[in-house]
């Protein structure tokens, strides 16, 4: 009568995936899933959840995520479709494209901010995505 699907091993664990303070990784990221990073990522990052930048970590490229907090620092382009939720000691430098903003007191925030109340078509490889009006 009912189907269930049995649920994966990721599924009963959770869904976040961690770099721990002190590793560096150079290269791109992409996952499904909510991801916190408190070591250093030199590339893009993509991902279809929530990204945490912790007070140690810090991205150097380009975010394509649905929400954000950071504490750390982060330089480049960000596309967040939802909310970028900036921390007192984060220190941002670049190009945000983002739904909502909140900027704690303190942040450092030196970028061009664009704020569309919907934005779920993203630009993808540098073309905007037209929105079809009905």
């Amino acid at each position: 009568m009912f189907d269930k699907k049995p649920k994966s091993y990721t599924d009963l664990l959770g869904k976040t995936n961690r770099i721990v303070e002190g590793t560096i990784i150079k290269g791109d990221i992409s996952c499904p899933a909510d991801f916190r990073l408190d070591g250093h990522l030199i590339g893009n990052f993509e991902t279809k959840g929530k990204l945490v930048i912790g007070p140690a970590g810090s991205v150097k490229g380009d975010i394509i995520c649905k929400s954000c907090d950071i504490e750390g620092k982060f330089e480049g382009k960000i596309q967040v479709s939802e909310i970028l939720n900036l921390k007192s000691k984060a220190v941002i430098h670049g190009e945000v494209i983002c739904g909502k903003l909140a900027v704690e007191p303190g942040a450092e925030f030196s970028a061009t901010c664009v704020m569309k109340p919907q934005v779920k078509n993203l630009p993808q490889n540098g073309q905007p995505v037209e929105e079809k009006t009905a």
